[in-house]
């Protein structure tokens, strides 16, 4: 079974490059029958807190991305220690004593050098003297997992194609600080062999991250399992910019509460999100899944993928637009029936402007300023005004007879007086709405104003 995760921090609110990785993995696994995991990646005590964690679940259930399961990194500390012993017994870690300065030193002199900042085990060519003496000192060590140097890395990813990584041209990651807490590398590892994970989807930052982590998986295979067992599917996409085509700071702040703010639709972002950095076109579809039917890796291209604000508001719009009376109900103002959610719909581009609009019918309405012959021209429509099923071209066919006027003179006057407004709903739809007395008491202000 095909079984895929999201795995965010909790330090901060879900930004909209996080809600696309989050997407892609459910949509990945939704396809494919199988199963997509929440896990919160909450192993860093000081900057975590349950409010965001909160946040996290709220937003993916406003978009509607639900998990068939959720893990919290913070409960599951005994068993990275577990993985952590079998590696060190392994000889896969060890422990260095270098401080940030030092180790910030070595690296601007390998730069000035015109070589890889490459971290230079250094800390392996310490005496168990040698250590002792760092720990008296106080001197606590931080832990760094150790590359197999002989052994070419190299996978399939779902989106890059063949990649191959070369472990000497790599530092060996730090996993474990030195006041004994987890950096991201083992513990997602571990994870990921505990709860089945068949394919890993992220952000092409994480193609390095991804082949020290192959090591890691064959090394926690051989010391636990003693047999070669099938690692994750890697595939890393592209990363969002914003439409200037720079990576924005904005794109880094730019969450679900700013798209409800805006009235953006959860629907009009996953349309959205669904398809940014494909082949395929991205057009507001509402059913979900048909995104899911279509999703397919192989269509994602490695071009950074441009979020376009104008996109989203054009894709909303069309989606507003499809909406039927049904779905939207218990979100329209009191006394909003079907007859006006169709008249005013065309008219939206979020559905935080329906109330505006269907002010129109419940007024008061703005009042407008009529020359000396609009007057005598809207008295007539009062006059003239009958009801039937369709009163607004009733009214428009008489007042063309008597008065001569046509288009812009003949309908512009009358939809003024009718809704204070130059342009609207179509008024063949409104005009019942507001009814024969509201209509006539309008047409007959609006010639006296």
């Amino acid at each position: 079974m095909t079984v895929t995760r999201f795995a965010p921090s909790p330090t901060g609110r879900l930004h909209v490059g996080n809600i696309r990785t989050a997407l892609h993995n459910w949509m990945l696994a939704k396809k494919a029958g199988g199963r997509f995991l929440l896990r919160i990646d909450d192993t860093d005590a000081e900057r975590s807190r349950e409010e965001y964690v909160e946040a996290i679940r709220a937003d993916l259930a406003w978009l509607g991305i639900e998990p068939d399961g959720e893990e919290r990194q913070s409960q599951r500390l005994t068993r990275y220690q577990d993985a952590f012993e079998v590696l060190l017994a392994a000889g896969r870690v060890y422990s260095c004593y270098e401080t940030a300065q030092e180790l910030d030193v070595k690296r601007k002199i390998l730069l000035s050098r015109g070589l890889p900042p490459i971290y230079d085990r250094g800390a392996l060519k310490l005496t168990d003297a040698d250590r002792a003496e760092k720990e008296a000192e106080g001197i606590q060590p931080h832990w760094r997992f150790k590359l197999d140097h002989d052994e070419p890395i190299e996978w399939e990813d779902g989106v890059r194609g063949a990649q191959k990584f070369d472990a000497a041209q790599l530092s060996d990651p730090v996993i474990r600080r030195a006041d004994g807490s987890w950096l991201y590398m083992l513990p997602s590892a571990v994870d990921d062999i505990d709860m089945g994970v068949t394919d890993v989807l992220r952000g092409e930052d994480h193609v390095s991250n991804t082949a020290t982590q192959i090591q890691m998986f064959t090394a926690l295979y051989a010391a636990q399992y003693a047999a070669e067992k099938p690692i994750p599917n890697f595939a890393h996409e592209a990363l969002l910019v914003g439409r200037e085509g720079k990576l924005s700071k904005r794109l880094g702040s730019l969450g679900c509460d700013a798209f409800r703010e805006k009235g953006i639709e959860p629907q009009a972002l996953i349309a959205l999100l669904a398809r940014l950095g494909t082949s395929q076109a991205v057009e507001p579809i509402a059913d979900r899944q048909v995104l899911v039917d279509t999703f397919d890796l192989s269509t994602f291209g490695r071009a950074p993928a441009k979020f376009d604000d104008a996109e989203l508001e054009r894709i909303n719009t069309a989606l507003v637009h499809q909406m039927e009376f049904a779905e939207v109900q218990h979100r329209l103002p009191a006394g909003m029936d079907e007859a006006g959610w169709h008249a005013v719909r065309p008219n939206l581009t979020t559905l935080d402007e329906v109330s505006e609009w269907w002010r129109l019918v419940t007024g008061p309405i703005d009042q407008v300023e009529f020359s000396g012959d609009d007057h005598a021209y809207l008295a007539q429509a009062a006059q003239l005004l009958s009801w039937g099923d369709d009163p607004w071209h009733g009214l428009t066919t008489a007042l063309k007879e008597v008065t001569g006027r046509k288009g812009k003179a003949l309908f512009l006057p009358l939809r003024q007086a009718l809704t204070g407004m130059d342009h609207g709903p179509d008024m063949k739809e409104l005009l019942p709405l507001i009814g024969e007395a509201e209509a006539r008491a309008r047409l007959e202000h609006a010639a006296h104003y």
